[in-house]
């Protein structure tokens, strides 16, 4: 029997068994797609509708109109007013403001004059992400006021023409969408083949396959391969979603992300293999692919959390990550609309970590075998 005939044996039985298991499908198909929908529309950081809290001491038509301008960006809902900054706090404490617009005394008349109006911004920083985005619309409005009074008065226009590149609209889930894309592929090509032969062990078949004259290449290759055409189905799925669904621009070429996104399968599916020649059982293998690789992989990859913000001796750990690479590809693929030009070196980077894990894989799991 030829080698490639002994290979269509191995990938023909691995899917055979793949479609008895009647638990293993919805994981790998329809897990995916629910993950992305239920994580795509959770992950968001867009502020909305933020309560204002507004503390207005010059009680003029300007203050009123700077106060329009707030709740008319649809950015902040005003929540109450107090007269004192004193009574600030308790709006703060038990959640019923997020922000205090403080307008001093004099706020109107500064303004029509030639003197430059001061109006204070206190936000709760409990959660940190949001303050700063608040902060950031918040200090939009104001520019803007500032810059109609001043055309107003001096006769010019002053105009301010923010812009955003690639994400012109700070969209949340055109960032979190496509960490969610790679999130599902470390998941299905990492932690499902480990405990697919992890379970094999279990129950005795994998003994009865080596006695056969299937070489041990031939049955690597024949576990491995149907988990990364899955892999690459879903990569389509979940991409087609979230163009349709979450609206996130494809603005590269898929090919080109298809491409990209061979190597680091070949690089989960070394480590899925590698983890199960270190355990046992599938509940080991579950537990050591998730808290072991998959959680550090993803907190320092860069898809969460930004890689500098972190402390320097990290930095230099998520070099070590694959997923930091493809962190690049994915976002730079779908964003940017980057091509192999820009992206080459990551495919390179990628390639070796896919060479390594797969060659230590496999050198394991034959001396496992013998």
């Amino acid at each position: 029997m030829s080698a490639l005939r002994v290979l269509g044996c191995v990938i023909v039985k691995e899917l055979i068994q793949l479609r008895r298991d009647r638990r293993m499908v919805p994981a790998m198909i329809v897990g995916p797609l629910v993950q992305l929908l239920a994580l795509g529309y959770a992950a968001n950081t867009d502020v909305r509708d933020v309560p204002l809290l507004l503390v207005d001491r010059d009680r003029s038509s300007a203050s009123r109109a700077l106060v329009e301008q707030f709740v008319g960006s649809g950015y902040f809902r005003l929540a109450g007013g107090v007269d004192a900054l004193d009574e600030v706090e308790p709006w703060f404490t038990d959640g019923r403001a997020q922000v205090a617009l403080v307008v001093g005394e004099g706020y109107g008349a500064a303004l029509a004059g030639r003197e430059t109006p001061r109006i204070q911004l206190l936000v709760d920083g409990t959660d940190s992400s949001s303050a700063v985005v608040g902060m950031g619309y918040a200090s939009q409005i104001v520019t803007r006021v500032a810059a109609e009074r001043a055309a107003d008065r001096a006769g010019a226009a002053i105009e301010l023409v923010p812009r955003v590149w690639y994400n012109p609209d700070l969209k949340s889930r055109w960032f979190y969408v496509p960490a969610i894309l790679a999130m599902t592929l470390l998941l299905l090509t990492m932690i499902l083949p480990s405990m697919a032969v992890v379970r094999e062990k279990e129950i005795g078949t994998l003994e009865q396959i080596v006695v056969t004259p299937i070489r041990p290449w031939q049955l690597i290759v024949g576990k491995l391969l149907p988990f990364a055409a899955i892999g690459l189905a879903d990569l389509l799925l979940v991409t087609l979603l979230a163009r349709v669904v979450f609206e996130v621009p494809l603005r590269g070429s898929l090919g080109v992300l298809v491409l990209l996104t061979v190597p680091l399968l070949v690089t989960t599916l070394g480590l899925g293999l590698l983890v199960s020649t270190v355990v046992r059982t599938q509940q080991q293998a579950m537990m050591t692919a998730t808290f072991g690789l998959m959680v550090p992989m993803i907190y320092l990859s860069g898809l969460i959390f930004p890689i500098d913000n972190m402390p320097q001796a990290i930095q230099y750990v998520t070099y070590a990550i694959p997923l930091r690479y493809y962190n690049h590809v994915i976002r730079g693929v779908f964003l940017k609309g980057s091509g192999l030009d820009v992206l080459w070196p990551e495919g390179l980077v990628l390639s070796a970590f896919g060479a390594l894990a797969l060659a230590a894989a496999t050198l394991r799991f034959r001396k496992s075998l013998d």
